[in-house]
């Protein structure tokens, strides 16, 4: 393959592509892959009363798009793009408008790999499973010929699509260091459970992107109350959370088996 390898992640909002995902960014970023990310919204409601009185949707929103600005500078990404949505609402945005919103970006990029959560939503945020389910939707999309984009592009096939997950050890990790993540949705709370060891199908090394993936997490400043210790934490610490990468291989058109991958672009090299 002569063509530049492309990773494209598809995210809801600004530090997820930082927290969790930022050290394989960084990683693929320094190797001379080709790194994209597609934000379904600005993080608007992403706001701590400890930070101030709230400057209001749009003004949370002008915060956060320059604070993920200054991320991806630190994570190598070419390109930031937005759907333009809005923190909280994914899960009512139009099917057939956001699909097509990200199979424009597919078709445009021609990403070989894509990125994005798992069907849990990590911890169950109705965004991530929302924006897991859009995508997987427009990988669909973007490969049929007779799906019709805004930019009427040619159609393009993804050759491999991966879930970001959390292994059993890293949720321990994150319940013992600051009590773990949950939130309250209908009514019911829904808790971080990591994936079995069995259940994931890609470990990658990121362990010596620490330093990156820690200057990347200090662009949020409005988010920092949010990450507990973490953020102070010295480099050999975040590494226990960060510096392995958890994935599973939801599909792949070049490779399969059991063997553990060691590489999100195994059978493209």
């Amino acid at each position: 393959m002569n063509d530049p390898l492309k990773l494209l992640a598809v995210f809801p909002h600004p530090d997820d592509e930082t927290l969790g995902l930022g050290p394989t960014l960084a990683r693929y970023s320094a190797e001379g892959v080709e790194t994209y990310l597609v934000c379904a919204t600005r993080g608007e409601r992403g706001w701590f009363e400890s930070e101030g009185s709230n400057p209001g949707l749009e003004g949370v929103a002008r915060i956060r798009e320059a604070e993920l600005s200054c991320a991806a500078g630190h994570l190598g990404l070419r390109e930031v793009n937005f759907l333009d949505y809005i923190d909280g609402d994914v899960d009512q945005a139009n099917p057939e408008e956001i699909i097509g919103r990200i199979v424009a970006h597919i078709r445009r990029i021609r990403p070989h790999v894509v990125v994005t959560f798992a069907p849990d939503g990590n911890y169950g945020h109705p965004d991530h499973i929302a924006l897991s389910q859009f995508a997987a939707g427009a990988l669909v999309c973007a490969a049929d010929q007779n799906f019709i984009d805004a930019d009427r592009q040619s159609a393009h096939r993804v050759l491999k699509l991966y879930y970001m997950v959390d292994s059993v050890d890293v949720v321990s990790i994150a319940n013992e260091a600051f009590g773990g993540i949950s939130m309250e949705v209908d009514g019911m709370t829904r808790h971080h459970i990591g994936w079995e060891d069995w259940q994931i199908t890609t470990r990658l090394d990121n362990s010596k992107y620490m330093d990156v993936v820690q200057k990347a997490m200090l662009c949020y400043k409005s988010q920092l109350p949010g990450y507990g210790p973490i953020s102070g934490w010295p480099l050999d610490e975040l590494a226990k959370v960060f510096g392995t990468g958890n994935f599973y291989r939801a599909y792949s058109l070049v490779n399969g088996g059991r063997k553990v991958e060691t590489d999100l672009f195994e059978g493209l090299r």
